[in-house]
């Protein structure tokens, strides 16, 4: 009788554990990497409008015309990830400098400090 070879099961391989545990290390490897880059990310740039509106303290505001309240919001958290209060503070700083531009208002006041990504500040127009 001639030597009959047995035939190759057809169809999808199953994975070893040694397989699974190695693509989920990647696959975790990866997701760990886009959560550091994005959250070193800026998300809000000043426009060139909005540099030219000062940050100051309430007491730098007596001649001046009180236009309105700002309330800006931002990214605080990138998945899991509490990202830096100093760059989450510059974004929020960024987005109502350019919001009090577009309000005609050169000069902001914060009412507080950020909490959670979301900050208050009142707008004026000063001489």
């Amino acid at each position: 009788m001639p030597n009959q070879q047995q035939p190759t099961p057809k169809g999808p391989k199953k994975a070893s554990a040694a397989n699974l545990g190695l693509r989920a290390l990647i696959i975790a490897a990866v997701a760990t990497t886009a959560v550091a880059v994005l959250s070193s990310c800026s998300f809000v740039k000043l426009t060139e409008a909005g540099e030219k509106v000062d940050l100051r303290e309430n007491s730098g505001t007596e001649n001046c015309k009180r236009i309105g309240v700002i309330t800006v919001s931002g990214v605080d958290k990138v998945g899991f990830i509490n990202r830096k209060d100093t760059k989450v503070g510059s974004e929020l700083l960024n987005q109502a400098r350019n919001d009090a531009a577009g309000m005609g208002a050169n000069v902001l006041v914060p009412l507080g400090m950020p909490i959670e990504g979301k900050q208050k500040f009142e707008a004026y127009d000063c001489p």
